[in-house]
């Protein structure tokens, strides 16, 4: 519980909540609205994107906005809620960054071992892309800006907005079930979910499941920030297709025809339990009853070094 309370040592006022989420999200909204309105630009958004070579520069300059959009986010906490930016990350004293690294490298190894057991399976649905200069390239952008855009992704989801929905319904299940069931929803426009219809968000929301279970069980987003950091630098570095949201020069392209099948839902029942029970016996979780499905009270005493005046 230490990890939603967090957000009871600063300012809970409506207003602040309803001005941080609105500026935030407000490109992620927008896009919403305006495909929503006119689904034709998406069809155009979507063929171009299947004609339209990789590139780098491209890719860079979708990425950069989501550094200040993470800046915004963190000013909203300290000057409009009046708490330090670490409340948003952990209830530790500080960021645990050995427990990153370890999530981070936990999921990157499965992601290559899944795509090399898929390669050996099916080599004819990959061609061979390694460009050295262009591949150099890719994996500094991945390496620096990726990072960036799935932190703004889970301090927002896993540490700002479930704090949020912990104080206002004081149930961290329906905090948890919000901020998944949100995130799959803002997916929505993804190229795969074109492609293979609308039962995909199984995957985008059980992946905000599990994301949202770390950091309640471990009372911090450390895990979910390594992990997600390593599910999109694999998405992005080793595999990409024209079908894809990441469109890079990655190391092999999948050339299949998009489908679904059991390997798309592999990650959710299977591999995400794995993780689950890695994490829980690394770090001896307890509790879990009362972590996933407790009630949010505000606690006794407030650490006043977390308090910004």
């Amino acid at each position: 519980m230490k990890f939603l309370q967090q957000a009871y040592k600063g300012n809970n006022a409506w207003w602040a909540y309803l001005i941080t989420i609105a500026i935030v999200t407000f490109p992620f909204l927008m896009n919403v609205i305006i495909y929503l309105l006119f689904p034709e630009l998406l069809d155009i958004m979507y063929q171009e994107m299947e004609q339209k070579e990789p590139s780098n520069l491209d890719f860079f300059a979708n990425l950069v906005p989501f550094l200040f959009l993470l800046v915004l986010l963190f000013l909203f906490v300290t000057k409009l809620h009046k708490r330090k930016i670490k409340t948003i990350i952990t209830s530790r004293k500080t960021v645990d960054w050995n427990r990153f690294f370890y999530a981070f490298f936990i999921w990157f190894a499965i992601g290559v071992l899944l795509i090399g057991v898929d390669y050996y399976m099916s080599p004819t649905d990959y061609v061979w892309n390694f460009k050295p200069i262009k591949f150099l390239v890719l994996v500094l952008i991945s390496i620096v800006f990726l990072p960036i855009q799935t932190s703004l992704e889970e301090l927002l989801f896993r540490g700002y907005l479930m704090q949020a929905f912990g104080v206002w319904f004081k149930k961290s299940f329906v905090a948890l079930i919000l901020t998944s069931v949100i995130f799959g929803l803002l997916h929505g426009l993804n190229p795969e979910v074109e492609k293979l219809g609308w039962i995909i968000m199984i995957y985008y929301i059980g992946t905000g499941l599990v994301l949202g279970i770390f950091t309640l069980m471990d009372e911090g987003t450390e895990l979910a920030l390594g992990f997600h950091a390593a599910n999109n630098i694999v998405a992005a570095v080793l595999v990409s297709s024209n079908w894809a949201v990441f469109q890079t020069d990655a190391l092999l392209i999948d050339v299949s025809e998009p489908s679904l099948n059991f390997l798309m839902f592999l990650p959710v029942f299977v591999l995400y339990p794995l993780v689950l029970f890695i994490f829980s016996k690394k770090y001896g979780w307890t509790n879990w009853n009362e972590k996933l499905f407790g009630t949010i009270s505000q606690p006794v005493e407030l650490n006043e070094e977390e308090i910004i005046i």
